[in-house]
């Protein structure tokens, strides 16, 4: 089935579109959050709440893009289950050097938040990834989208290690520089 006859199921409150939804972005979902959490019943149990958040969100929301919708609240919902677990000293996975390895481009400190426009600044990476040759954006997005870790990038894309971790080290100075001229203060 098509994306929009699935929303239109959701507008219909109809039962199906969470079984359709599981059946076709069930294992993209469950991806994403086993890449954050690295841990198969919390990935399992965010993909279960992603439906739910779905089913809670279309009335008012009609989505763009099921995939990335989607995706999205499955990454919320996995990094609010990471950092629970990450407080009660449970955790690990790759998401810890994912979020290390962009902390000099984006801070995570309260009062950026204040001063900086999420939305410019989500406006503005994404005129960044979009700028990227094809290549490197699909290196970037799988690092840093769906957490991805450096091995499993560099083995399907027939790449050294070495090669794919020194790609995403030149994007992140790049990324850094590019929002820096855009007046962000990192």
């Amino acid at each position: 089935m098509e994306d929009k006859g699935i929303i239109q199921l959701y507008w219909d409150r109809n039962d199906q579109a969470i079984k359709i939804t599981a059946d076709q972005y069930g294992y993209y979902c469950k991806r994403i959050a086993q890449n954050i959490l690295n841990n198969e019943e919390d990935a399992e149990e965010c993909v279960n709440d992603t439906y739910l958040n779905a089913w809670n969100a279309m009335p008012t929301h009609w989505p763009e893009q099921l995939a990335t919708f989607l995706g999205k609240i499955t990454r919320n919902l996995a990094f609010n289950r990471y950092k629970y677990n990450h407080t009660q000293k449970r955790g690990g996975g790759e998401i810890t050097l994912v979020l290390g390895e962009l902390t000099d481009c984006v801070s995570d400190k309260d009062d950026v938040e204040q001063i900086i426009d999420r939305q410019e600044l989500e406006k503005a990476i994404n005129l960044f990834v979009r700028s990227l040759s094809t290549d490197k954006r699909n290196i970037f997005v799988r690092r840093y989208w769906y957490a991805d870790s450096v091995t499993k990038i560099a083995n399907d894309n027939g790449m050294l290690q070495g090669s794919v971790s020194k790609a995403l080290e030149r994007m992140r100075k790049q990324l850094k520089v590019y929002l820096t001229e855009r007046g962000f203060e990192l």
